[in-house]
């Protein structure tokens, strides 16, 4: 009779993760909790069924390596660049102290040094995943505060690809001194990243384009997962793990001209694999270790939320941004994730931590992820706090010599934000002759704003005091065109507070938001999402021969009523 326990067993765990997942995302948790839970119910310390945990790894390998490929192939420098100021110098000391403070705890409950370097560094890194979820479902998305903790997060998994590859000198200390293990495997790192990315930049992107011209697409997704099996699998005859191999793979096929098609297609793969990657790892938790290990338990999840949140807030707040956003970095940062489960999964592989070590970090990392959001909860009263301590919240809160620019008084347009849209309104404005003012949070931006004469003040539009330096109570107009609803909301009420009588114009992300924001003040709400499909269909009626001027009539028409009927279908 055919054995089919390992079709068996991958069924099992891929329906227990959907079920896991959906229950999670309904209580607005991330999946991966309910793909965590899934594996620790088929695991072997808990009754019921009982899967190979073998099988289930050698599965949770691939998943490893298309979860690292994604990464590496949506690796974006340029957003790390953007805030390099901040981003890579806040990482490298936040790494470093919280790897710290991380290895201080491990020697303090009597773990190999080894061992303990491993812990520390595995609760030094966050998730990128978790936390854009968290900062999209915040409305922080776009804001200056996001684009700092995302290229801060960047530069973390630089870290660890770094840390990746040192890891296993660590377990051959019979070989010769930690430091010149240290030294090869740099070495051989730097010869293995050189050897694939000119791979990657002269025979890879042929052989891909090779594949795609016959049209198959069946054998265009066999083409690069090959490549991306066979580049993280070479990683080992470096000496290196697979985990850095599937990093370069992705970075050496995203510099291709079909890393948009590779990047669509590769989607599935990734999250198939990976679910089982992290279901692999709930199989791995065990409650009774974690309850045999209450003291290191709880001193480890303490680093995690507390500890590693007030070294990233501290570190932040060094720098000549935002309070805001030392306090964003702060939230973001106070979780473990998939980098996490990857460095203590190479660390218990290369024998440098036991499975009781390893567990421990599994629990904190899941209840960190569950927890996480909340800390985003607890901002506006954490800030509230150190505005009241005066001197504390300036240093905090300090952005650096800006010039204070000469803005209209009156008879004026505010612009509250100057990305493409604002950009569009200022420029037919200064066309027109008309005086505006710009309100940026941007800080960059908005000195090369003032730099090109365009007045703008930078700062947080939904306080009252940037919007007073406006003049905005003798403004003609108010426009509204920041992408993050929360701004849009609290800018539009206290811009209404500031002058009951001055037209507001908001940009809403969705439908939904037209009521609420009406209620709020605002006069007109565009929803660019129907203004472009409105556009659409003009430009369509006219092709097919209507005339022009009966077109915009149409649109108009249906623009009225669909407007209309979101703002009464849509409670706040």
């Amino acid at each position: 009779m055919e054995d089919f326990s390992l079709i068996t067993a991958i069924a099992i765990a891929l329906g227990l993760a959907a079920a896991g997942g959906f229950l999670a995302r309904s209580l607005r948790l991330s999946p991966i909790v309910g793909y965590l839970a899934a594996g620790l119910i088929i695991s072997p310390v808990t009754p019921g069924y009982r899967t190979d945990p073998a099988a289930i790894a050698q599965l949770a390998n691939i998943g490893v390596i298309f979860l690292m490929f994604g990464v590496g192939l949506h690796f974006n420098l340029r957003d790390l660049m953007a805030v390099r100021t901040i981003a890579i110098p806040g990482a490298v000391i936040q790494v470093i102290a919280a790897s710290a403070f991380g290895t201080g705890i491990g020697l303090a409950f009597g773990l190999p040094w080894r061992e303990a370097l491993v812990l520390g560094l595995a609760i030094s890194i966050a998730s990128t995943i978790i936390l854009i979820r968290t900062l999209e479902d915040r409305g922080l998305l776009g804001t200056i505060h996001a684009r700092v903790v995302i290229g801060w997060l960047i530069a973390q998994d630089i870290i660890t690809v770094v840390a990746l590859a040192i890891l296993p000198t660590l377990g051959h200390h019979d070989n010769g001194p930690a430091w010149q293990n240290v030294a090869f495997a740099v070495g051989r790192a730097a010869v293995f990243v050189a050897v694939m990315l000119v791979f990657g930049a002269r025979l890879l992107p042929y052989l891909l384009s090779l594949v795609a011209r016959t049209g198959s697409r069946e054998l265009f997704v066999l083409a690069f997962v090959a490549a991306a099996l066979g580049i993280a699998t070479s990683a080992a005859a470096f000496g290196l793990s697979i985990a850095l191999g599937a990093f370069i793979a992705g970075v050496a096929v995203s510099e291709t001209e079909t890393s948009h098609q590779v990047a669509a297609d590769v989607v599935p793969l990734r999250d198939a694999f990976a679910v089982l990657f992290f279901v692999s790892v709930g199989m791995l938790l065990d409650p009774d270790i974690v309850r045999a290990n209450k003291a290191l338990f709880l001193a480890v999840l303490g680093a995690v939320l507390f500890v590693n949140a007030a070294i990233a807030f501290v570190v932040a707040a060094v720098f000549p941004f935002p309070g805001r956003t030392a306090l964003v970095v702060g939230a973001g940062l106070a979780q473990l994730g998939e980098f996490t489960f990857i460095v203590g999964s190479e660390g218990l592989r290369e024998g440098l931590m036991t499975d009781e070590t390893y567990a421990i970090i599994l629990a904190v990392a899941a209840i960190s992820i569950v927890i996480n959001p909340f800390a985003f909860s607890t901002l506006d009263a954490i800030e509230r706090v150190l505005r009241r301590l005066g001197p504390v919240w300036r240093f905090v809160d300090r952005q650096g010599e800006i010039p204070e620019p000469e803005v209209p008084r009156s008879g004026h347009v505010v612009i509250i934000g100057y990305g493409r849209v604002g950009e569009l309104t200022g420029h037919a404005l200064a066309q027109l002759g008309i005086p505006f003012a710009v309100i940026e949070v941007n800080l960059e931006r908005a000195r090369a704003l003032n730099a090109a004469g365009i007045p703008t003040i930078w700062g947080d539009a939904g306080t009252r005091e940037v919007l007073e330096r406006c003049a905005i109570e003798h403004a003609r107009a108010v426009c509204i065109t920041v992408p993050d609803e929360s701004t849009a909301f609290v800018a539009t009420a206290t811009a209404r507070a500031l002058n009951p009588a001055v037209p507001i114009l908001v940009r809403a992300r969705t439908g939904g938001e037209i009521r609420p924001l009406r209620e709020l003040g605002a006069n007109e709400v565009i929803v660019p999402e129907y203004e472009g499909g409105l556009e659409i269909m003009r430009q369509a009626l006219c092709v097919l021969g209507f005339d022009p001027q009966e077109a915009l009539h149409l649109s108009n028409a249906v623009r009225d009523i669909h407007y209309q009927a979101e703002a009464h279908d849509h409670p706040i």
